[in-house]
């Protein structure tokens, strides 16, 4: 049981957990996770790190096949700049390995930025914690237990 599904458990949010055999040849996690669980690109969203030029960390989450566009992202987070975390920075702040970073249950409590696409559906599709989990729940209960917010960030 990871992080992520703990805290769904404990605050009773509603969710589902689905999983999938991960294949190590996969070139994109989050594309893999779609397409192995058969779900819609758009409702299945990656969790990315960012530095903003002020040094502080930030959770970005975009659907699968978009990109992370950084100066949206830093408008959104009233910076100037923002770059891709280093991935061993990235796992050093969440506790979780690239590949199954999940926006839930972190290990530090990061500011979270989730794309304003999510806020037109029912559910989007999470990791879960662990490559080849992924966690179903609301957009706005995700927002809820991160004190994420909505912005456009995806490209």
């Amino acid at each position: 049981m990871t992080p992520a599904i703990v805290l769904l458990q404990k605050t009773g949010t509603p969710h589902q957990v689905l999983s999938y055999q991960h294949d190590p040849k996969a070139p994109a996690y989050g594309l893999e996770a779609a397409d192995t669980l058969g779900l819609p690109y758009g409702e299945v969203f990656k969790t990315l790190l960012a530095r903003l030029d002020s040094g502080k960390l930030v959770v970005a989450l975009v659907p699968v096949d978009k990109q992370l566009d950084l100066k949206l992202l830093a408008k959104a987070a009233g910076a100037k700049k923002a770059e891709m975390a280093p991935p061993a920075e990235a796992e050093k702040a969440t506790g979780y390995v690239v590949g199954g970073i999940s926006p839930l249950g972190q290990k530090k409590s990061l500011p979270l930025f989730l794309d304003a696409s999510a806020g037109d559906l029912a559910a989007i599709h999470v990791s879960a914690g662990r490559r080849g989990l992924e966690a179903t729940l609301a957009p706005l209960d995700l927002c809820r237990l991160t004190r994420g917010q909505l912005a456009p960030l995806a490209k």
